[in-house]
């Protein structure tokens, strides 16, 4: 056969395109690190934006949302040790949530109308089964509130603040029973249609006159959310909502709601009263008043003051109750009417 009939095939010697380099030991074990950092703040940021509250552990985990930007923050900085662009990407986007979810936060905007009727000094505190009785009855002595709502007093401690302010205090809504169950509404003044909304601990309501005009007063303190009882942590917040939606008058609810503002089911009750956290007014949303005891520093804030429209803000303070796991929420109130 003719040689120049006969072609050999030439051999490809254009260079190969280049492997991405594997990565280091190292930088793979920090960019598995990041991964895992991710995990939790991306689904809790994600059911804050979804506007649900989930099973557990979601409702407990979302306490400590704002929180979650350490972690998050963390991972951005691993992803991006161990050049990982996609990594880092999804990083950078959880953080955003994470902080995009906290936006709700910041001051609540409130425009005030009509003159100023009352000025009305109100107490939140839970007492935990009586033990901060004592506390409480210095502080309100100290502070001369107007409104007292008391969660966990139990029978000595709802008879030992009605004997100490039989004088300043003389009207009375409760729900006398033992340990944690017990609340107790202390008024200046006169109350009447007393209601107690349905719950597994007590959440006492009445009607009181001030400056002539009625208003609402309901103790909160539903069940705290914890894993075995996130239905009915739900639930007892829900009926305080159905009792704000049938309130159309000047309300005011306080107490010891065993939820933050990251959770939906509380949000709910703010949207459908129409109502205002005072503490996001007064630019004090994120002050924490639990838990003050035990090995961690205190790090949410479920103990509120919850006003409608008929009231505007003067100020407000967040005090520390000897004996008890809650700080108690002091609030300055004007009563407005006449818009």
């Amino acid at each position: 056969m003719d040689r120049a009939l006969t072609a050999e095939p030439v051999p490809n010697t254009a260079p190969a395109a280049p492997e991405p380099p594997p990565l280091r030991p190292r930088h793979r074990l920090t960019a598995w690190a990041a991964g895992l950092l991710l995990v939790v703040p991306a689904a809790v940021s994600g059911g804050r934006l979804l506007d649900a509250d989930g099973v557990t552990p979601l409702p407990q985990l979302l306490s400590l949302l704002p929180w979650f930007a350490v972690p998050a923050a963390l991972a951005v900085l691993l992803a991006a040790v161990a050049r990982r662009r996609g990594l880092t990407f999804t990083a950078v986007l959880v953080l955003t949530a994470v902080g995009w979810a906290s936006v709700p936060h910041m001051p609540q905007l409130v425009t005030s109308y009509g003159l100023p009727l009352a000025q009305v000094r109100v107490l939140a505190a839970n007492v935990e089964f009586g033990q901060a009785t004592g506390a409480l009855t210095d502080t309100i002595r100290r502070e001369r509130p107007q409104l007292v709502f008391v969660s966990e007093c139990d029978r000595a401690c709802g008879r030992a603040l009605t004997d100490a302010f039989a004088t300043e205090l003389p009207h009375r809504a409760s729900v006398d029973a033992d340990g944690s169950v017990g609340s107790v509404l202390l008024s200046a003044y006169p109350l009447t249609d007393e209601r107690v909304v349905p719950a597994i601990m007590g959440m006492p309501g009445a009607t009181a006159e001030i400056a002539g005009v009625p208003v609402r007063l309901q103790l909160a303190h539903p069940l705290p959310p914890l894993p075995d009882q996130v239905d009915v942590w739900k639930r007892e917040l829900g009926r305080i909502e159905e009792d704000a939606r049938q309130n159309t008058g000047p309300l005011l609810i306080a107490g010891d709601f065993n939820a933050s503002q990251d959770h939906a089911a509380f949000r709910s009750i703010l949207d459908t009263g129409h109502l205002k956290d005072t503490s996001r007014v007064a630019n004090a949303g994120r002050t924490p008043t639990w838990p003050m005891e035990g090995p961690l520093p205190p790090f949410v804030q479920i103990d509120h003051v919850l006003i409608s429209s008929d009231f505007s803000v003067r100020g407000i303070r967040f005090l520390d109750l000897a004996g008890s796991d809650h700080r108690a929420v002091l609030t300055d109130l004007d009563l407005r009417g006449g818009r």
